[in-house]
């Protein structure tokens, strides 16, 4: 969406750790005109303050929903249905609901927004930066169509055709953040297991994840990537058959993900 709200005021409620990555990218990118975001939060937050400086709304009167065109639930999945009860009457029966929960299924949304559009997005915190990822669900186009307007300035956006998908999708890149640190965390200790000091070690293990991720961009091809940095019989080989060694890389990986796959599952009802 263009800076100047076309789609009209968009209401964002909760502004927890997701929300206020969300929150920091439109202002950022001007993706979101402050002065057409509207923002619910129970309690003060730097990043809601932050858009309030910058003409943003915070907790006005609720007959103000009305003319909002998207509202975003950034509360945690548990809480939606008893956050949205208040603004439900406020709301316009046009406003497309955007979701950023995990597990909670359209059409549960939309029966609890008495029928109205729902699209499901799954982004990184990485949209703070506007270098996230977003995954996009939604079961009609015009709803498809403002998830993209909201997240496409913020994230590369990946369209999906089922929802079922979402999980997985949740899985490799929601979550997916969380495990390439734990994997630099990891890469540091064993630097300093083999004699760095451990400020080297997390300085070179966290530049080494911002050159690996820099080295992504584009659409070369990850076993062309891999080959670019190991030479056959080197230092890199070596280091990955040890790493991968009887596939427990790859099996770790794949745990990972269904493990993932399966809570959002069940969150999900």
């Amino acid at each position: 969406m263009a800076k100047g709200g076309k789609m009209g005021p968009v209401v964002l409620q909760g502004v927890g750790r997701l929300g206020s990555a969300i929150l920091e990218g439109w202002l950022k990118t001007d993706a979101v005109d402050p002065a057409d975001l509207i923002i619910l939060t129970p309690s003060e937050k730097p990043a809601a303050e932050t858009a309030r400086a910058l003409g943003a709304r915070i907790n006005p009167p609720l007959e103000t929903l009305a003319d909002a065109r998207a509202f975003v639930i950034g509360v945690k999945p548990a809480k939606w249905f008893e956050a949205s009860r208040p603004v439900l009457p406020h709301l316009a029966p046009d406003a497309v609901i955007v979701s950023v929960m995990a597990g909670v299924k359209g059409q549960t949304i939309a029966e609890g927004f008495d029928g109205r559009s729902v699209v499901r997005i799954m982004p990184t915190t990485g949209v703070a930066q506007a270098q996230g990822v977003a995954t996009i669900w939604a079961a009609d186009d015009a709803a498809r169509a403002v998830g993209e307007a909201l997240f496409a300035p913020i994230a590369e956006t990946v369209h999906l055709d089922d929802e079922a998908a979402m999980h997985a999708a949740t899985a490799v890149s929601g979550c997916g953040p969380a495990y390439f640190f734990a994997f630099t965390r990891a890469l540091a200790q064993a630097g300093v297991e083999e004699g760095l000091s451990p400020d080297a070690a997390v300085r070179l293990a966290r530049a080494t994840l911002r050159s690996a991720a820099a080295g992504v961009e584009g659409s070369e091809a990850l076993d062309a990537l891999i080959d670019r940095v190991a030479s056959p019989g080197g230092v890199t080989q070596a280091g990955l058959v040890a790493l991968n060694a009887d596939g427990a890389l790859d099996r770790a990986v794949e745990s990972a993900v269904q493990a993932a796959v399966a809570k959002s599952t069940e969150l999900s009802g």
